[in-house]
């Protein structure tokens, strides 16, 4: 199995590649994205791409925004529909499409925040999302992408994600956006062994909570206000 052939839907039902809960839901935004929702980056309308289970688009919402996740696996958008009736929260809203070819939404995002999604795209799919992101930002959107650094995972992994350096990240991001900046930035996962290498110990710190963190990169970039769509 390969991230291209990924069962997304298995994932977030627990019956799917990982042994139990999907690793990247640890329960709440990444501290990366939380410390930027604290800090007010964010403007409303809010784009969350490839929102799983909505951790991000829920604290956005619970901070006053309006926000948009979107998300492949149904199930996911299930769980954060649902999570967000429970919390009253009636400015998120939840749409099940494929990330990559994505419309409806032309020039609507003042802000477009992409937590761990980049990495899970087929190479080859990442600019058609890229196209989609760019089309539905408005002018003078900020883009936010917090992805995997090359390396997070070793190379002998049957199935990992699509890492990048900061090199192929600005490539492929700047052909659409101007980029501000990249910096490393954790990851935090809920990771006990590596599917298919159960005896390898990760040379990462973990957090009081036990989480391990991963080695990534936080993208901000924004769309030209000459831009079009």
């Amino acid at each position: 199995m390969t991230m291209e052939t990924m069962d997304w839907d298995g994932a977030y039902r627990e019956d799917g590649f990982f042994d139990g809960p999907p690793p990247w839901n640890i329960g709440e935004p990444q501290p990366v994205i939380a410390d930027l929702i604290r800090a007010g980056a964010f403007r409303s309308d809010v784009l969350d791409a490839g929102c799983g289970h909505g951790e991000v688009s829920l604290a956005l919402a619970e901070a006053g925004h309006t926000v948009i996740g979107l998300e492949l696996s149904g199930t996911a958008v299930a769980w954060a529909q649902r999570t967000a009736a429970e919390r009253g929260l009636t400015n998120a809203t939840f749409v099940q499409t494929d990330i990559t070819a994505f419309t409806g939404y032309d020039e609507r995002f003042l802000s477009v925040v992409d937590c761990t999604l980049f990495h899970a795209l087929p190479v080859d799919r990442r600019d058609a999302y890229l196209k989609a992101v760019h089309r539905s930002a408005a002018r003078g959107a900020d883009y936010y992408i917090l992805v995997f650094a090359k390396g997070a995972y070793p190379a002998e992994m049957a199935s990992k994600p699509n890492e990048v350096d900061a090199y192929e990240l600005h490539a492929a991001v700047g052909r659409y956006f101007d980029i501000d900046f990249i910096r490393p930035a954790p990851i935090l996962a809920k990771v006990g062994s590596l599917p298919g290498l159960p005896d390898l110990t990760l040379p990462f710190d973990r957090d009081s909570l036990g989480r391990l963190q991963f080695p990534g990169y936080l993208l901000r970039a924004h769309k030209a206000e000459s831009a079009t769509a």
